[in-house]
């Protein structure tokens, strides 16, 4: 019987922690602290830094089942994904690991051992690579594992020498493959016909021996390791024996859920394929904090989401369908991925608001494409750039522009089209956060030791120094330089809470001003300047500006306590999302669907207030992560976790994992005030607030607008809304008489120009300039004087100030003859501007409003060369 990909999964698993592998849960699809990477893109990428030597944990055996998305960045399928047999924008990847333990031999012996005779695959039908230059991967392949040299092919680096990005580990690696049989078509690796599907790469060994630099130097590692990588749905098609992994069970189920879902019955489609990869891909991203929006990694997830939408269009889809599939990819996946089961609800509505929102975007770029092609004349091509924004801003893809100018007889310029996308490329390109050097940053080997929780002051000696990003040996008075201390009280800048500032002493004097605390690898930079001339191994008094330190701790408790409030008053779904805390403010980003409203942001505000009475203490405690997650503590968004985390109660209320420095009790926080909220993102929130003294001043100075305010309504401070509401419906009132008024004179003046129609060409036409009317009268007007003429064309030009506008009207028994969007292009050009619309309404600006006269008289020789053309 085959193995379901769940049961894989777990025997994997089991397979290396039964040979002392620590089974070690899926990181985040967002890399922790690594600007190199777009997202976690391969299994290794938790450990980058233990490769390196800069991270120590607990084992020096891992194994894991790792969530991967490539859809971004460098390692990108997305356009591949649904019409290839095996590209996925999300995949698992099996993967077992030695930080400095075993080598070659035992990860080869292993390898071996899990597909024989765990899997029980066929000897024979396993193929083998190696590094052309590893001998020694070579010999243990062929004489210990006695694997056919006919079977083992030695590849180049291309191919068989692995890096995860241009700098970082790397090393020679080994790949396994399986044989699909004669039936399909295709070479061993190595040979010219390699790229054929018989024979398909299922296991990748990669020897970490080697740190590239930038200038591509290849630097040993401290220890050499291991990193494997075997696709979960690669080997899932081979054990279940099938040849697409959208064949496998996990792809049947979610592919005949999307089926269902948009209402057709072929189950072969293409577009199911790209539906059902690309729930996976959201559901995670989503689970692990991204949101959908126009930058950065919520930009990819956008594209995801109306890939799929588009693919679901074309089977037939003309509702909102893709969040339903949630529930089917849950029962799937929630066991191995317990947090997808809890963020369900909040995949569900945000994936219903992106497909609600990208229905409304696709229609303004329909109606942008008819404004568009009115302006063609039949058989012309549409301009490229118009295209890539149709493409860029609406999310039409380039074959659809093209569908549809084809049925209207249009052409599409696609060498400008491919131009316009080529410049963006670049764009994204030198915007991109995620092309940094990994070891470009500063070194230290000291493991600072932090004593901020309790003491504003400490003794500590000078282990490093950094002057230009250079270690060097002293610093002199008057430079600015980065000091690393072996012990200090200075909290580095994480998880949103800003670093100290403070001085260091010597004998009760400042030897140097420190301006900014960072985190150096393990260690702790003090950002400043020297006082006097300091040296590696001077010995110092470090001491925290403990006022500044204060007013941080009332506003990061006070965050804990809005993260509770929040959840209690909007719901289970919301999920930090980000914060900032400093010594004035709060800020706190959260993933909800829709604006607050003023009540609920006041159940929010008394809530909090109410805890602060309460004067909870607070309680830490160092646990371990997976004992402190089953407590219920909640893990902020974004952040990096070790083994042991420390863990903020706040009695019943709030219990999250935190390494930011506290109050002792609620009460500490004094006052809390919420000073706005707005939305930053598509389905984020953000709130800033405020505490202590400055929540004080805040209610202060609302307190004086109000006084303002009511002074000048002449009014009690008691009633001044209601005084505001009147002086609105009489505003209201005033401004409906005035439009009433302006249609009036609208009509009035209408009569006076059906009389001063005149013949062009055989037609009535009506050519004015008026002064003084109302802008958004015009369009009524246009269509009252058309009706008056039956048939006829109107041109009405406006001055206002140094403005001109312009509108079109043309009965739609001549639009054949003249496009109301040729007309009034006609005159906006010489106006100094330009416009467009329907062939029967065109409306047009212009910035030359003293020739307005002039290219009105050029109307009727144009007219006349039109109508008897």
């Amino acid at each position: 019987m085959s193995m379901t990909s769940a049961d894989i999964r777990t025997a994997f698993l089991n397979f290396f922690a039964e040979r002392g592998h620590a089974i070690v849960p899926s990181a985040s699809l967002i890399p922790g602290n690594d600007a190199t990477l777009l997202f976690t893109n391969a299994g290794m990428v938790p450990f980058k830094d233990v490769f390196l030597g800069t991270d120590k944990r607990s084992y020096s055996r891992a194994t894991s089942s790792q969530r991967c998305v490539r859809a971004g960045g460098k390692h990108n399928d997305l356009e591949n994904v649904g019409y290839t047999a095996r590209h996925h924008t999300f995949f698992e990847m099996l993967g077992n690991f030695s930080f400095g333990d075993y080598f070659k031999r035992e990860a080869i012996q292993y390898a071996w051992a899990f597909l024989t005779e765990e899997l029980k695959l066929p000897k024979e039908k396993l193929w083998v690579t190696v590094f052309e230059e590893d001998d020694e991967a070579y010999a243990i392949w062929a004489n210990e594992i006695g694997v056919p040299t006919d079977r083992i092919a030695r590849i180049g680096a291309k191919d068989n020498f692995w890096q995860m990005g241009d700098t970082g580990p790397c090393g020679p690696c080994s790949e396994i493959f399986y044989d699909h049989g004669p039936d399909v078509w295709g070479g061993p690796p190595g040979t010219p016909e390699e790229d054929g599907d018989r024979y398909i790469e299922i296991w990748n060994l990669v020897f970490m021996q080697y740190n590239r630099q930038s200038d591509g130097t290849l630097e040993p590692l401290p220890k050499p390791s291991v990193d494997t990588g075997m696709g979960l749905e690669r080997i899932a098609a081979v054990m279940q024996g099938v040849h697409s992994n959208y064949e496998t069970d996990t792809f049947v189920h979610l592919i005949d859920a999307a089926a269902k879902a948009v209402g057709t019955d072929d189950r072969s489609a293409q577009s199911l394929r790209v539906i059902a990869d690309h729930i996976r891909s959201c559901a995670f991203l989503i689970t692990d904090g991204v949101m959908p929006s126009n930058e950065g990694r919520g930009y990819v997830l956008r594209r995801i989401i109306r890939r799929a939408v588009r693919h679901g269009t074309k089977l037939g889809a003309n509702e909102p369908f893709f969040h339903t599939l949630v529930s089917e990819l849950v029962r799937l996946m929630g066991e191995a991925f317990p947090e997808l089961q809890q963020a369900q609800t909040r995949i569900e509505q945000a994936l219903l608001q992106e497909e609600k929102q990208f229905a409304r975007t696709l229609q303004r770029g329909l109606s942008l494409l008819e404004d568009a092609m009115s302006d063609l004349a039949e058989g012309e091509a549409l301009n490229g750039e118009i295209a890539f924004k149709l493409y860029d801003t609406y999310g039409f893809p380039y074959d659809l522009t093209a569908d549809i100018l084809r049925e209207r007889g249009f052409g599409l310029d696609q060498t400008g089209f491919d131009v316009a996308m080529e410049q963006q490329r670049k764009r994204a390109q030198q915007a991109s956060q995620f092309g940094a050097d990994y070891n470009a940053r500063l070194q230290s080997e000291t493991v600072s030791t932090f004593h901020g929780y309790t003491d504003y002051e400490h003794q500590a000696t000078i282990t490093d120094i950094f002057v230009n990003g250079e270690a060097v040996s002293e610093v002199a008075a008057g430079d600015d330089a980065i000091v690393v201390l072996d012990h200090t009280p200075f909290y580095a800048e994480s998880g949103g809470q800003v670093g100290d500032i403070g001085v260091f002493e010597l004998d009760g004097e400042p030897v140097f001003v420190v301006t900014d605390t960072q985190y150096i690898g393990k260690a702790v930079g003090h950002h400043g300047s020297a006082e006097v001339k300091l040296r590696v191994g001077d010995s110092l008094t470090a001491v925290v500006d403990d006022e500044r330190r204060w007013a941080i701790r009332r506003n990061h408790s006070a965050t804990h306590l809005i993260h509770a409030a929040l959840r209690n008053v909007l719901g289970e779904h919301v999920m930090q999302k980000g914060s900032l805390v400093d010594e004035q403010r709060l800020r706190f980003d959260f993933a909800h669907p829709q604006a607050v409203t003023a009540s609920e942001l006041l159940a929010i505000e008394t809530e909090v207030n109410e805890q602060i009475r309460l004067n909870t203490p607070l309680t830490t405690d160092i646990l371990p992560i997976e004992e402190a997650k089953a407590r219920g503590a909640m893990a902020l968004f974004g952040e990096k976790y070790d083994d042991e985390v420390r863990v903020v109660q706040m009695g019943p209320y709030s219990l999250e994992l935190c390494g930011g420095t506290h109050v002792e009790r609620t009460g500490d926080i004094g006052m809390f005030r919420v000073t706005s909220e707005q939305g930053i993102a598509s389905g984020v929130r953000r709130i800033e607030a405020t505490t202590g003294a400055s929540a004080v001043l805040y209610t202060q100075q609302q307190q004086q607008r109000l006084q303002s305010i009511a002074s000048v309504l002449k009014s009690d401070p008691a009633v001044v809304s209601e005084r505001i509401e009147q002086l609105i419906t009489r505003q209201k009132s005033l401004e409906k008489e005035i439009a009433e008024f302006q249609r009036q004179l609208s009509k009035h003046a209408g009569s006076s120009l059906v009389d001063q129609a005149q013949r062009i060409g055989g037609q009535k036409v009506i050519l004015a300039e008026l002064d003084d009317a109302d802008p958004k009268a015009l369009r009524e007007m246009v269509d009252d004087l058309k009706n008056r003429l039956g048939d006829g064309i109107v041109l009405l030009g406006l001055r206002q100030g140094d403005k001109v506008s312009l509108i079109a009207g043309v009965t739609a028994s001549l639009t054949s003859r003249v496009k109301a969007g040729e007309l009034v292009n006609f005159v906006a050009a010489q106006v100094g501007g330009k416009g467009g619309g329907r062939p029967d309404m065109a409306q047009a600006g212009g910035t030359q409003p003293e020739k307005l006269t002039e290219a009105l008289s050029s109307v009727p020789g144009w007219l006349e060369e039109k109508l008897n053309g």
